[in-house]
């Protein structure tokens, strides 16, 4: 793998040139930028960390196996990468056609902290699981948006719909998720 002159990194597209060659230390490099991100994203879509892993695993073999493939003028490399997260995880929750346990809280010692740590557990666990009941689409739609942090216009790309289909996805995401919620945050959400 060949750094630049001035000693940065190299881009993602340099890299990708490079994995189109058969460079296994630029793919490395690639793996270890994208992983974090490409795991989490994959989390929130299938629901669970086993099945994020074997997704993720299975879009990094893809994109090994067709990185001569890529198109660098068309995306960037990490919208084309969360593009296959995408797909490959909306994908497996087709294949497998079950939603995950819930997990159950063990109680714990009663302590002035732990009602809070509890409540905040029991709404995290709500969330989570709201997210996870939501049509695939719009469950990716929101993982993109909110907690990879694309722009609307960037998780349009990702998801190959137009940035109108994309805000309607996460309307109606948001109203749904705003519905169940609504018993555990009362009336302080606002309507839309």
């Amino acid at each position: 793998m060949s750094n630049g002159d001035d000693g940065e990194e190299p881009s993602d597209e340099a890299l990708m040139a490079e994995v189109a060659a058969g460079d296994r230390a630029a793919f490395a490099t690639l793996t270890r930028r994208h992983l974090k991100r490409s795991l989490a994203l994959a989390q929130r879509v299938v629901g669970n960390a086993q099945d994020a892993e074997e997704v993720v695993q299975d879009a990094f073999l893809g994109v090994w196996r067709h990185a001569e493939g890529w198109r660098g003028g068309e995306a960037s490399f990490g919208t084309w990468l969360y593009r296959i997260v995408v797909n490959r995880s909306l994908d497996y929750r087709r294949r497998r056609g079950f939603a995950p346990l819930e997990e159950a809280d063990d109680l714990p010692a009663p302590a002035p902290d732990a009602y809070a740590a509890v409540a905040e557990r029991q709404l995290a666990a709500s969330v989570d699981t709201a997210i996870s009941a939501l049509p695939d689409r719009q469950r990716a739609a929101l993982s993109l948006c909110y907690y990879q942090e694309l722009t609307c216009a960037e998780a349009a790309e990702v998801m190959k719909v137009s940035v109108s289909a994309m805000e309607s996805l996460l309307v109606r995401a948001r109203r749904v998720l705003r519905a169940k919620l609504q018993p555990l945050i009362g009336s302080s959400g606002e309507e839309s």
